[in-house]
């Protein structure tokens, strides 16, 4: 499998880089796109060093496009118009979305919640009024899935690992991780 993950200026770190690592554990090809220049700072002021800019990948090559929270980087996922073309472009080839914390209201602005079950951190469903946020810690709806924030991440990884690709894959990395 192939992950493609943007990340962000305020992109929360701990969803960025546990999902990452986990997702590697499971021998999964993921690139993280920086959406601007070098390093960017995350939501608690750790640097991210991307594997490569969002203008030199092609989202098409990916099956499976993940965006981590954290409520600045999510604000610039919603800006971006490649972002929201690839969450469009993705869902309609019918390739899987995952989204954890403030980032599914860029789901939401690309108008992939609409009549779907999905979470996020508890209160920033408010910003997308008419909608309705599960209290589960991952919601799989079709092929997205969404989780609620930093402490869902392990779980998170590990469910699109086991919906994506394999159960036993996932077990096997849970187990790897003493989870």
């Amino acid at each position: 499998m192939k992950a493609l993950i943007p990340i962000a200026n305020g992109s929360e770190e701990m969803e960025a880089v546990i999902v990452t690592d986990t997702l590697r554990r499971a021998r999964w090809e993921v690139v993280l796109a920086g959406l601007s220049d070098g390093p960017i700072t995350a939501s608690r002021g750790v640097k991210l060093v991307p594997d490569a800019a969002w203008e030199q990948i092609d989202p098409a090559d990916f099956d499976i496009l993940i965006l981590p929270g954290g409520t600045g980087g999510a604000n610039l996922f919603m800006k971006h118009d490649g972002v929201q073309q690839a969450l469009r472009d993705f869902d309609a080839d019918g390739k899987w979305i995952a989204a954890i914390c403030a980032a599914p209201r860029a789901l939401n602005k690309a108008g992939l919640l609409e009549r779907r079950r999905f979470t996020c951190y508890p209160g920033v469903e408010e910003a997308m009024p008419n909608l309705t946020r599960s209290d589960e810690s991952v919601v799989v709806d079709g092929r997205l899935i969404t989780s609620q924030g930093p402490g869902t991440s392990f779980e998170f990884a590990l469910r699109i690992i086991a919906e994506c690709d394999n159960p036993a894959v996932s077990d096997e990395v849970r187990r790897g991780m003493l989870l």
